[in-house]
């Protein structure tokens, strides 16, 4: 690889894009303190560390990708590693390979540490990511987002913690992963142009700008009213309520995106990192509010 500079090789993994899966993992945590006595906190360091790095290498793949079947060019938004010239694309696609490598070394360990079910669950993963591009390009990219950075991470942090498969932990799955979704979402609908040129289809072109618009706007406000019935309903901790501490930012970015129909896609250039934010701050007080909760129990 030729010589880049540590700040070149932060910028290709795009560490802004790290809270869709980090926060899934820590809201996880968030979880099994409030909910187990017993918890393997190693495991769960582990597992969160590791989807960091399968995220790093999810992304240089689908940089790598985007750019060999042209959708990526010059005058599109989004990553520049590849189209700007810093990076060639085999540097990129080694970038990628040893990332991979490493997740899957240390996801076998984690294996090994704990029973079949993880196996399965990063099988999943696996495929999740290795397909996504395809998927994506096939208007199953928001789909594929929601099982690979929700369903599976949540299901796998809470097995390698406690050994044990516990679908309640898919509660707050919905709300974290619809906020995880929308960041795919508003970025697709930037693109929109610029995929129809590619001659791909993502579900944001599929179902068009205005439509599209509203969906984001749910991804990011539904997840309050699934937290506050969940709460009233008695299935999480009225703790969790703290997670309404996002709603302002949540709001703004929902007005960001409204604003795309007058002024285009220019206007929601940077949704995409703002909603990864957003996700950061709404996960971490969802999981703050678990925290508590277990504290006082």
């Amino acid at each position: 690889m030729g010589k880049h500079t540590a700040k070149e090789w932060l910028i290709a993994v795009r560490p802004w894009s790290f809270p869709a899966s980090a926060m899934p993992v820590i809201v996880s945590l968030g979880y099994l303190f409030t909910t187990y006595q017993d918890v393997n906190w190693v495991n769960g360091v582990w597992a969160l560390l590791n989807i960091v790095v399968f995220h790093a290498a999810g992304n240089t793949w689908s940089d790598w990708f985007d750019y060999r079947k042209e959708v990526d060019k010059k005058d599109t938004f989004g990553a520049k590693t590849l189209t700007s010239g810093m990076f060639t694309p085999k540097e990129i696609m080694i970038l990628s390979l040893s990332l991979l490598t490493v997740a899957v070394a240390a996801g076998i360990g984690l294996w090994l540490r704990t029973g079949m079910p993880l196996l399965y669950i990063g099988i999943g993963g696996a495929l999740c990511s290795l397909l996504y591009p395809f998927l994506k390009f096939n208007a199953l990219g928001d789909l594929v987002i929601f099982i690979a950075y929700a369903l599976l991470p949540m299901l796998g942090t809470v097995y390698v913690g406690t050994e044990t498969v516990d679908p309640n932990v898919l509660f707050l799955a919905v709300p974290v992963g619809s906020i995880t979704v929308a960041i795919l979402h508003c970025n697709n609908l930037r693109d929109i142009g610029t995929d129809r040129r590619a001659h791909i289809h993502t579900f944001a072109m599929k179902i068009g700008g205005r439509a599209s618009v509203l969906i984001y706007c749910v991804e990011v406000l539904l997840p309050f009213v699934w937290l506050t019935a969940c709460a009233i309903s008695g299935v999480i901790p009225w703790w969790t309520m703290a997670a309404w501490g996002a709603f302002i930012p949540a709001m703004r970015n929902a007005g960001t995106c409204v604003r795309y129909l007058k002024d285009g896609a220019s206007v929601i250039s940077g949704l995409d990192e703002a909603t990864a934010k957003l996700q950061m701050v709404f996960s971490f007080l969802l999981a703050a509010g678990l925290v508590i909760s277990g504290i006082l129990s």
